[in-house]
């Protein structure tokens, strides 16, 4: 029989109990019930040793854990792809509609490629631009659209596979152009394209240029520049992945940092002589998980023109958050970015920050930019290193704490930590059980 302290106590002929009594005593989860059914029916059927009422609690806390929740990226990779790359967030009130697809002048139907992608066009120098839901499905629609059944060039040390299984032959394949091999893995010469081209019955529509992303071929190299590439007579595509918008980055105070010299950008890009660019808003753009393409109206047109274009836009949360990241960019305001912000913080001030969490802890650590981007690449940092491997126990809280393990100690790095977090990591380390040692002792 069940007790006021014990809602739910297994029944003592051995009978199980009630999965809805089960179900009605887990309510304050939080969780919707037909959740909490699904958890006392799965702890009723095991039979569990501990008793159903224990064991849903436990099922019911793992659904809660499963869900998309907020974390602390204390890891130092920026754009972590498996914490949702740059953090951005919307000013999208969640009780009000939007002029997504209406123009406020006419009254009637407008598109919804008419405002974010006009800004962004804007700051990287186009003629203009479209957006699709990742920078894989822009070059699947620039490929399906400009060369369907036809040529596309693109170098053997080119030929690339990502994340997530993204390759480039296979993504021309689905596109219905047909691959045209150029140069060798390690040398590709502008000649190679160049014959490529005048090979009878080629019928080269587009030479592809593709970025590396998250690896790089070094020693006896060659490659052909753009401004090389759009001299033959075809539509140069840039396929520059990051999204940094302009080598100069003028929304930093300081110019560019070191780090991104030899990154890639679209404005630069464009005026090498690129026909489109297309790229990620979710790495060095800072904001949501986007496919940007932009360059040639015409080209754009064409694009937007394609019945792909309708399976590959954005929503309007999407939409209106890359609206207010363009704004950003517009008025050369970095600090409104939050990647940015954290990828440009004076390693001094990171050292504060890490004394005053634990003046035993701190120490100096490297951050990586992640996310496919600038493979190689270290930014130095700051943060805290404990001795051993504590990553589970930071991971087990109602805010989980991400941190990263490197030669069995564990680094919090405070470069991704946004400085109202710095309490949050100090409670999480001061709750170690045994209390947390400094690496090295």
């Amino acid at each position: 029989m069940s007790t006021p302290d014990d809602p739910v106590s297994d029944s003592p002929s051995g009978r199980p109990p009630s999965v809805d009594r089960l179900a009605r005593s887990l309510a304050d989860s939080g969780l919707p019930h037909p959740l909490l059914v699904d958890a006392a029916r799965a702890a009723v059927a095991e039979g569990h040793p501990a008793g159903a009422s224990d064991r849903a609690r436990d099922l019911v806390e793992e659904t809660r854990r499963a869900l998309l929740t907020e974390v602390v990226n204390a890891t130092g990779v920026l754009l972590h792809t498996n914490l949702g790359r740059a953090p951005w967030g919307t000013t999208v009130g969640d009780s009000r509609y939007t002029t997504l697809e209406f123009d406020l002048g006419t009254g009637t139907r407008g598109s919804r490629q008419n405002r974010a992608p006009t800004l962004l066009a804007r700051a990287c120098g186009a003629e203009a631009a479209i957006v699709v839901n990742n920078c894989a499905s822009a070059v699947l629609l620039v490929l399906a659209a400009l060369a369907d059944g036809r040529g596309v060039a693109v170098s053997r040390g080119e030929l690339v596979e990502i994340g997530g299984g993204f390759r480039i032959p296979e993504v021309l394949s689905q596109s219905g152009a047909r691959l045209v091999e150029v140069g060798t893995t390690n040398r590709t010469r502008i000649e190679d394209f160049a014959d490529a081209v005048a090979i009878p019955g080629s019928d080269i529509a587009v030479v592809l240029s593709v970025h590396r992303s998250n690896y790089r071929i070094e020693g006896f190299t060659e490659s052909a520049p753009v401004a090389k590439l759009a001299e033959l007579g075809v539509p140069v595509v840039a396929d520059i992945g990051s999204g940094l918008l302009d080598a100069a980055c003028p929304w930093l105070a300081d110019g560019p940092p070191a780090w991104l010299q030899d990154e890639p950008a679209a404005r630069q890009t464009l005026v090498s002589g690129a026909a489109l660019v297309t790229f990620s808003g979710d790495k060095l753009l800072g904001g949501p998980q986007a496919g940007i393409i932009a360059g040639r109206a015409d080209l754009v047109a064409a694009c937007a023109a394609h019945p792909l274009a309708r399976a590959l836009r954005p929503g309007s949360l999407v939409l209106r958050s890359l609206q207010d990241l363009a704004l950003a960019y517009l008025a050369r305001d970095g600090q409104a970015i939050p990647f940015w912000r954290m990828a440009t913080v004076p390693v001094a001030a990171l050292r504060t920050r890490a004394e005053r969490i634990s003046s035993d802890l701190a120490s100096d650590t490297v951050a990586v930019p992640g996310g496919g981007t600038l493979p190689g690449v270290e930014i130095p940092s700051a943060g805290l290193a404990l001795a051993g491997d504590r990553v589970a126990e930071l991971r087990d809280r109602p805010l989980p704490v991400i941190a990263r393990v490197a030669d069995d100690t564990t680094v919090l790095d405070l470069r991704t930590v946004h400085p109202d977090d710095d309490g949050t990591v100090a409670a999480a380390i001061a709750d170690l059980d045994p209390p947390a040692a400094p690496a090295g002792l």
